[in-house]
């Protein structure tokens, strides 16, 4: 066990706790890395941003979009959480079935890589611009307010699909540009660069792939999934693998939140 200055000298990482994350820090939690960061998994992706640029901890688990809004992070290359096609667990919900129509839409904004990825749909693809008005992830609530709300992360995965029309980001986003989409990296900050250069983030997703069983079986009653659905979730829906179509995605998406900025 360690004492309390073994752990001070411990890189400080930081996840969200969704579903999608649960290969990439399995390692650190149950598997051979657990003695060999602090990690935070209690934040949503946004506030996991939030502790890296307010240096709470070394390198988290972030959305996208952070690296081109803030600097002096750089992000760790080879491991993301994106999706090729259907993500599954960040949609678009709404009563309406064409886009649009949509007049009202409520952001979760729990993600600011996937508010920008919707106001590019709309704005890019759609050519209508909606309002955009901030919500916290109440579905019920949302659509009070709006016709159409974003809800990403494991709320996503529990939407009810009767009276509903839910529409999957990443398919969108794959349809209009033949590309897969990246959410997510690991980002550290410059100076902390040589601190979790010790931290095999790689390794790490490899081996939390290998216990998606064991990860099913955690998530089972909480999502109210069945284990096949959350394998075929985390094996097929989600992609761990920063590779050069996923890069192409990335970069495109760049491009276009810049155009669209706001």
């Amino acid at each position: 066990m360690m004492n309390e200055d073994s752990l001070a000298r411990l890189p400080r990482i930081a996840a969200s706790s969704y579903l999608n994350t649960a290969p990439l820090i399995w390692s650190f939690i149950k598997g051979s890395q657990r003695d060999a960061v602090q990690l935070f998994t209690d934040a949503a992706p946004a506030r996991c941003a939030e502790m890296l640029v307010n240096c709470e901890v070394d390198a988290a688990l972030v959305p996208v979009i952070e690296s081109q809004r803030t600097t002096n992070i750089e992000m760790i290359p080879g491991v993301c959480v994106g999706s090729r096609s259907a993500v599954g667990s960040v949609m678009l919900v709404t009563r309406r079935n064409n886009l649009k129509k949509i007049e009202r839409v409520a952001l979760d904004n729990s993600s600011r890589t996937s508010v920008a990825l919707v106001k590019i749909i709309f704005r890019e693809f759609l050519k209508v611009e909606p309002e955009w008005q901030a919500s916290p992830p109440d579905l019920k609530s949302m659509l009070i307010h709006a016709d159409a709300a974003l809800i990403i992360g494991d709320p996503a995965m529990k939407i009810p699909r009767d009276q509903l029309f839910v529409f999957d980001l990443a398919t969108l986003w794959h349809e209009y540009t033949g590309l897969g989409f990246v959410f997510a990296m690991w980002m550290a900050r410059t100076e902390s660069t040589t601190a979790v250069s010790s931290i095999d983030f790689a390794a790490a997703r490899d081996e939390g792939l290998a216990h998606v069983d064991d990860i099913a079986a955690n998530y089972e009653t909480q999502l109210g999934l069945t284990p096949e659905e959350i394998r075929e979730y985390l094996t097929n829906n989600i992609a761990f693998t920063m590779d050069d179509e996923m890069k192409k995605g990335m970069d495109l998406f760049f491009e276009l939140a810049r155009k669209h900025s706001g």
